[in-house]
């Protein structure tokens, strides 16, 4: 059998088999699934990084220093920068001023960006309901649990 790479070579052990199939499986959903959000992201104008600093700064509920931003999204403030540039050349934060601070540069979102998160929050939401949907209710906790042990 000539493997291309889509194929999958299982053993003759059943064991090895099934846990060596399941793993196929999660890497082909995972995959699935994050086309799938990035599709929904898309549709609302935004990346997966964008939304994930939009939210961010909605959580905080005030602007945060850019410092602060790239410790919510653990990663290091120079990709921050960088995306807050892009976020503020989509019209979807600014910067503003600290007022205890001068030196210091805070992100806030502007209404556009509210908006933007927003429309990209209902297709997150659709996508989750989605999934909830192909999953027994009785089943709910069991997937999460053995999800949650993959980590």
């Amino acid at each position: 059998m000539n493997n291309t790479g889509s194929e999958r070579v299982v053993g003759s052990d059943p064991e090895a088999g099934a846990s060596g199939e399941g793993m196929f499986v999660l890497l082909e959903v995972a995959r699935s699934l994050h086309g799938r959000l990035e599709e929904g992201l898309e549709g609302a104008g935004l990346s997966g990084a964008k939304y994930a600093a939009l939210e961010q700064l909605a959580r905080a509920g005030e602007p945060l220093t850019l410092g602060e931003l790239a410790g919510r999204l653990s990663c290091v403030r120079s990709n921050v920068t960088q995306l807050v540039d892009r976020l503020e050349g989509d019209g979807l934060v600014e910067r503003v001023s600290d007022p205890t601070d001068r030196r210091a540069i805070r992100a806030r979102l502007t209404p556009l960006g509210v908006e933007r998160l927003a429309a990209a929050q209902r297709a997150v939401q659709a996508l989750q309901s989605e999934l909830a949907a192909r999953v027994p209710p009785e089943e709910r906790a069991v997937f999460l649990r053995v999800l949650s042990s993959l980590r």
